[in-house]
């Protein structure tokens, strides 16, 4: 499989975890109601969203953190991502256009609440992706390739440090594409009643 400079790597999911903190700030102009608001019956509201996102971040980012201060490594100029992976990041990452190539059923051990509260939600995923920016910092001076992380929905099968933040920032990714589509259907749906109302 073909390396990637680590240096880069990191950078490159700094940017994208910095990306990840703008879209949130700017979701705390919205009424708390519309963050709430499931759009239809089936579909997540964006509160139930981000709990979702920050169970995992609940997990991994206590997974590295443990991996990076009690195995100490060396870093490498560059990183060789596993089959595993990359299966799954490639599996998680959005599209260049922002479209989500496939849907997907979230584990059992990843569900919301029925009604989480969006400001706690909101202030804890901005928390995370600081703490997020914080370990990818750490990890210059570490070997993305020799620690490894065990999966949530299995601990019995892992992947490399670098492929686990190439992961949790994929998914991140994934997750924002979905509250941007679901404030714009919770937008026309208030649009509608307000039409049918006049």
């Amino acid at each position: 499989m073909k390396t990637i400079n680590s240096s880069n790597l990191l950078e490159n999911l700094m940017e994208q975890t910095r990306e990840i903190i703008l879209q949130a700030e700017h979701l705390k102009k919205m009424p708390l109601e519309a963050l709430e608001k499931k759009p239809s019956k089936e579909k997540w509201s964006v509160a139930q969203i981000l709990e979702h996102l920050n169970i995992y971040c609940r997990y991994y980012l206590n997974e590295i953190e443990n991996k990076l201060h009690h195995n100490q490594t060396t870093a490498t100029t560059n990183f060789s991502p596993g089959w595993l992976g990359n299966y799954f990041t490639r599996l998680m990452q959005p599209e260049n256009s922002g479209l989500i190539k496939k849907k997907m059923k979230s584990p059992s051990n990843a569900q919301p609440a029925s009604a989480p509260a969006a400001k706690e939600m909101l202030d804890e995923i901005i928390r995370h992706q600081y703490r997020l920016l914080n370990l990818l910092q750490i990890a210059r001076q570490h070997d993305l390739n020799k620690n490894r992380i065990p999966i949530s929905i299995n601990k019995w099968i892992t992947l490399k440090l670098g492929d686990t933040f190439r992961f949790v920032t994929a998914h991140q990714q994934r997750h924002f594409i979905q509250i941007h589509n679901t404030t714009e259907l919770v937008k026309t749906c208030q649009l509608k009643k307000l039409q049918f109302a006049e």
